[in-house]
């Protein structure tokens, strides 16, 4: 059984879809259940309340139905904007809320994944950001996911981090949507073209997340624990990098060519400093996936091709 924290969201929500494609049992919990408050993660854990679950074959063999094997947690406070004026909010959700998940899991008996942030990291580089990269955040964002995964890795040992970063999925608002809307009802957008990371589909780190736990469980199963992934700390996104302006450029082009965007739009580059936000972003998250590419022999999407799978599916509403 997995319990999916946050499995209404953007990326729960796929998660779920291919959970319930693979005929494997989950359930769900969402803002019912607060994760800043440890006794209601507990209570749900032990509850015997099966309304949620999604009835299918076991994870692996051994899997004792009803039993929670794996803790996937998607639940996050991602308003970075919002967080400079909520810090101590963003700091319960994404570091206390994470603490709390992972004493659960530990004391459930059962393995945790958790999805933390590109925005760990401060953007000094100019080359991909890999897993042994000390993080240095520069928000008050980044700096509650780092503090989240240093509560996941001092609390357990069985543990999969993922770094992922400006994900855009069908339920939610994100940047594909928000562009799309904005370029169907204006002749011009201006869009940032100094700050550079890698535009990942909800699709593709959903599966990411799905190919974990199968090949953990049938390396458990078939070869014992030395042949699955380790646990520890992995990147993933889509291949490739861009600029905010690289991506509105592209969702131009593909909206167009699907006729999704039916009038002409013209997208101008602009500066950090002269579209200011509240939050200061990284100039620099491109993420390194070489160890995943390697351990688990990863094909990855470019960022272009995954674009143009998300605005062609019928789902696609903005």
């Amino acid at each position: 059984m997995i319990w999916l924290i946050g499995s209404r969201g953007m990326l729960g929500s796929e998660i779920a879809n291919i959970l319930t494609q693979k005929n494997i049992p989950w359930i769900g919990s969402n803002s019912e259940v607060d994760i800043t408050d440890v006794n209601a993660l507990n209570n749900f854990a032990d509850s015997n309340d099966t309304s949620a679950r999604q009835t299918g074959k076991s994870v692996s063999k051994g899997t004792v139905p009803g039993k929670i094997n794996w803790v996937i947690n998607c639940a996050a406070y991602t308003n970075v904007d919002k967080a400079e004026e909520e810090s101590e909010t963003a700091m319960k959700v994404n570091a206390e809320g994470a603490l709390n998940i992972a004493r659960t899991t530990r004391r459930i008996g059962a393995k945790l994944i958790h999805i933390s942030s590109d925005f760990v990291f401060g953007g000094n580089k100019n080359t991909p950001y890999t897993e042994d990269d000390i993080p240095d955040p520069v928000n008050a964002y980044g700096k509650s996911k780092a503090l989240g995964e240093d509560c996941v890795t001092s609390e357990i040992t069985r543990y999969y981090i993922i770094r992922t970063g400006w994900l855009y999925g069908f339920n939610g608002k994100n940047f594909v949507y928000t562009m799309t809307s904005l370029m169907k009802n204006n002749s011009s957008v201006k869009v940032v073209n100094d700050q550079k990371g890698t535009p990942t589909n909800c699709i593709n780190l959903a599966s990411f997340v799905y190919r974990i736990i199968e090949t953990s469980e049938k390396a458990a199963g078939l070869f014992g624990k030395k042949s699955a992934l380790p646990y520890g700390i992995y990147n993933f996104s889509d291949g490739g990098e861009a600029t905010w302006y690289d991506f509105a450029n592209e969702i131009y082009r593909i909206g167009r060519k699907h006729s999704v965007i039916e009038n002409e739009c013209s997208v101008n580059p602009c500066t950090s400093q002269e579209f200011e936000t509240i939050a200061r972003r990284p100039s620099y998250s491109v993420l390194d996936k070489t160890l995943i590419q390697k351990s688990l022999g990863l094909k990855l999407s470019d960022w272009k091709d995954s674009l143009e799978q998300f605005i062609k599916d019928k789902r696609f509403n903005p």
